[in-house]
C-alpha cells in the first residue's frame, strides 16, 4: 500500500530535512510512501484545489501570502479526515489548530524521535478509514469506514450505526464487535452500545458524553473498566 504524503513549506532546506526523516520513518515501518512537495499555500492550491485526497499533510504555518492555519481551513472544507500536522517555529498557534483538527503540532528544528512517533499516530488515523464496516440496507449497500464511526446501538434485533448519518441494520451487535475487533478504538459498552473511544468528551458515573454531546447511558461497574480502557488504547 502506498501512503501518500505531502509537505509544505516556504523554505527548501526544511522541506528536505522533512523529507529525509519521513523516508527513514518509511523504512523502518517498512511503509511504501509517495512525498509531494510544495513551498507555498498557493502552489499547492494550484495543483490540488480544495479536493484532497492524500493520507497527511506536514505543513508549514508561517508562510507568505496564505498561512498553514488557512489553508489548513480550506482543506477541512472538503476533506475532514486527512492528518494535518504543523511544522512551526513557534507555539503561539496551538489554540487555532482545534478549529481544523489538526494531529499535532511539531516544533523546528523538528526532533527525529517526536517526528517518528508522530508519524505513527498520524498512520493508525489513515488505517481507521482504509477500514469499512458493510451494511446491506433495503435499497443499497454502503461501506461506512471505521474512522467516521461514533457509536453502535442495539434495540430489540436492530442495531444503529452513528457515524456522518445514522445506518440501521437487522444484524447482531457481536457481529459488528467481531469486525471492529481489528481497530483498538473500539469498547462494547453493556449490553446496548459500542463505542468509539476517540469520541468520548467526558466519562462519568452514569453516562459517557461524546464530542458531538450524545449522552450514552454508562451501566452500573462499567465506569472503572471504561477509564481503564480510555487509558490503555489511547
Amino acid at each position: 500500500m502506498t501512503y501518500q504524503i505531502i509537505i509544505i513549506d516556504d523554505r527548501s532546506a526544511d522541506i528536505l530535512h522533512l523529507r529525509t526523516l519521513t523516508v527513514q520513518w518509511a523504512a523502518m515501518r517498512q511503509i511504501t510512501p509517495e512525498i509531494i512537495s510544495y513551498s507555498s499555500a498557493e502552489e499547492f492550491l494550484f495543483h490540488c484545489g480544495d479536493h484532497v485526497t492524500c493520507d497527511l499533510i506536514l505543513l508549514d504555518i508561517e508562510m507568505p501570502g496564505i498561512d498553514g492555519v488557512t489553508l489548513a481551513k480550506t482543506i477541512r472544507r472538503t476533506n475532514k479526515n486527512v492528518s494535518i500536522i504543523f511544522i512551526t517555529g513557534y507555539s503561539d498557534y496551538i489554540s487555532e489548530g482545534y478549529e481544523v483538527s489538526a494531529l499535532h503540532y511539531l516544533v523546528k528544528p523538528v526532533d527525529r524521535e517526536k517526528f517518528i512517533r508522530t508519524l505513527d499516530r498520524a498512520y493508525e488515523n489513515a488505517l481507521r478509514y482504509m477500514q469499512y464496516l458493510t451494511l446491506k440496507l433495503p435499497d443499497s449497500t454502503v461501506r461506512v469506514p471505521f474512522g467516521e464511526i461514533r457509536y453502535l446501538e442495539v434495540r430489540q434485533n436492530y442495531v444503529t450505526v452513528y457515524a456522518d448519518r445514522a445506518y440501521t441494520v437487522k444484524q447482531p451487535l457481536s457481529e459488528f464487535e467481531r469486525q471492529l475487533a481489528s481497530d483498538n478504538s473500539f469498547f462494547r459498552v453493556g449490553r446496548s452500545y459500542i463505542v468509539n473511544l476517540r469520541c468520548i468528551r467526558q466519562a462519568a458515573k452514569k453516562e459517557i458524553i461524546l464530542l458531538d454531546g450524545t449522552a450514552i447511558p454508562l451501566p452500573r461497574g462499567m465506569y472503572e473498566p471504561l477509564n481503564r480502557e480510555m487509558i490503555k488504547r489511547l
